[in-house]
């Protein structure tokens, strides 16, 4: 069972904006960096994707839609698949956010919504149980899933069992790949290719 996570191309947002669930546009044209990840991936040798699945966002699904396109595959949207909903806080510089309530947001990390969009903790829920879902359905697999940094984050957390924190200190690139696979005959994941 394969499942290659793609981190959006980059985004027409200046650096330093939090964007989480805010529908921000591409750069780039998506057929362009669908045919540039396709290249990309055939020459890790990942396999051909049965099905595109994507986070809703433009910068996702219409990548998904253009790969699908490239591949002859059925893309599908999965609302779950959405980056973390940072509240009052999507569209602001982080360097122009309060200091006190990203303080107060870094001091309980998992369980705080100084934003008043999602916790970590409700994030993550979300995220692993489409994973939960996911993990059960081998007709989906080979799978690329187009989404974000902070789900890919996630599905590499859970399958790896690290702490989710741990992994917020590995880099993910605009249209970084993970792939991951996990062996039909122990049930064990293993990462194969991370940031590729």
């Amino acid at each position: 069972m394969d499942i290659v996570l793609i981190r959006h191309p980059a985004v027409a947002v200046e650096a330093g904006v939090c964007y989480g669930q805010s529908d921000v546009a591409l750069a780039d044209a998506p057929e362009a960096s669908a045919a540039a990840l396709a290249v990309r991936l055939a020459t890790l040798q990942v396999p051909a994707p049965r099905v595109l699945l994507s986070s809703p966002l433009t910068r996702c699904a219409s990548v998904a839609a253009a790969l699908a396109a490239n591949f002859g595959c059925a893309a599908s949207i999965d609302d779950s698949l959405k980056e973390m909903n940072f509240g009052t806080w999507e569209l602001k510089r982080w360097d122009g956010i309060d200091r006190a309530s990203i303080d107060a947001w870094a001091e309980n990390f998992e369980h705080a919504r100084e934003h008043g969009g999602e916790s970590v903790e409700q994030f993550v829920s979300r995220v692993r149980a489409w994973f939960d879902v996911f993990e059960q359905t081998r007709e989906l697999t080979p799978a690329y899933v187009v989404t974000h940094a902070g789900v890919m984050r996630v599905i590499a957390a859970t399958v790896l069992g690290v702490p989710v924190e741990r992994c917020l200190k590995w880099s993910i690139d605009m249209s970084g790949c993970v792939w991951l696979r996990r062996d039909d005959v122990s049930q064990q994941w293993s990462l194969v290719r991370w940031n590729a």
